[in-house]
């Protein structure tokens, strides 16, 4: 059975929007991806590359320099809500060096994660309210199998160098001021999931999503690792990440208000159908390309210019 978050309205919506998203068809390989067994992470994790320190990651983000850092010392909480899960109801909690076996719920305000795993995901929303937290130098997923549920979700956060596994959806958005950086999102699924990188459910703005790594070939049921087409979506930017896997890679539709995809790398024949479905005419879009990678994420060789048309 599939497990639960406390907000079941939230996954709900998330798999009827998901529903549409592929195209009719069966599905084809995509050339050049690796096939892992649904319902499990990849049996070949990419090596990481060496740790840039707190400054951040020297290219793109990969697994050593997002996360929980290296040598950190974890005080494991115990869960005091349904479930398993660990609920925070103080605002202004602080929440550095623990390790949540379960899901983290935040029903307070301004909650601060850092130098932290959580096994489940995180969300901030609960009985029809949401709230507000930072994440920071955090890990969240399990190390084994996959979850459907996103990983982090679902408004007025910011989430800076962590690193999501063992999740179908990496962040789920559905309201204002999210942002998203220099963080590492490997995706996984189970059979009849719709899996996202990022996606957007209802209406949000203000959404940042700035040099992250999303990787979606290792998984199989998969939409896209940049799907944003929620009609409520309002001013979006999406800035030099590294993209990869998915129908295709990234799309942006529907979107009103100010609308950016600049300087975004897409690895090249990643996707099933092709690497992206965006509103050219409403969306600034520039300096985004095709590329090759190596096993660490490095850039290898830039194919060509990815043209909006």
């Amino acid at each position: 059975m599939r497990r639960l978050f406390p907000s079941v309205i939230v996954l709900v919506l998330f798999l009827a929007a998901c529903t549409e998203s592929r195209p009719s068809g069966g599905s084809t390989p995509r050339p050049g991806t690796p096939t892992s067994t649904p319902g499990t992470t990849p049996s070949a994790t990419p090596p990481a590359t060496p740790s840039a320190g707190p400054e951040g990651c020297p290219n793109h983000p990969t697994p050593a320099c997002t996360g929980v850092p290296p040598g950190t010392e974890l005080r494991r909480l115990k869960p005091n809500y349904a479930g398993g899960t660990y609920r925070v109801t103080k605002d202004g909690t602080v929440l550095d060096g623990v390790h949540v076996s379960g899901d983290l719920l935040i029903t307070a305000h301004d909650v601060v994660i850092k130098n932290s795993r959580i096994d489940g995901g995180v969300q901030d929303w609960y009985e029809n309210k949401g709230y507000s937290f930072t994440i920071t130098d955090s890990t969240v997923g399990p190390e084994k199998g996959c979850l459907t549920a996103p990983g982090i979700q679902t408004a007025d956060f910011t989430a800076k160098r962590v690193h999501i596994r063992g999740h179908g959806d990496g962040f789920s958005v559905s309201g204002d001021n999210v942002r998203i950086e220099d963080s590492y999102v490997i995706l996984c699924s189970n059979p009849g999931d719709h899996g996202d990188g990022i996606q957007t459910i209802g209406a949000g703005k203000g959404l940042v999503v700035h040099h992250t790594t999303f990787d979606q070939r290792y998984a199989k049921d998969v939409t896209s690792p940049i799907f944003l087409v929620d009609p409520g979506t309002v001013d979006v930017e999406v800035t030099s990440n590294l993209v990869m896997g998915g129908t295709y890679s990234m799309r942006l539709l529907h979107a009103r208000g100010k609308q950016v995809m600049k300087d975004n790398s897409v690895v090249d024949k990643s996707w099933e159908y092709g690497p992206l479905v965006v509103d050219c005419a409403k969306v600034d879009f520039s300096g985004n390309k095709l590329v090759t990678i190596d096993d660490d994420y490095r850039i290898t060789s830039v194919v060509s210019p990815l043209k909006c048309e």
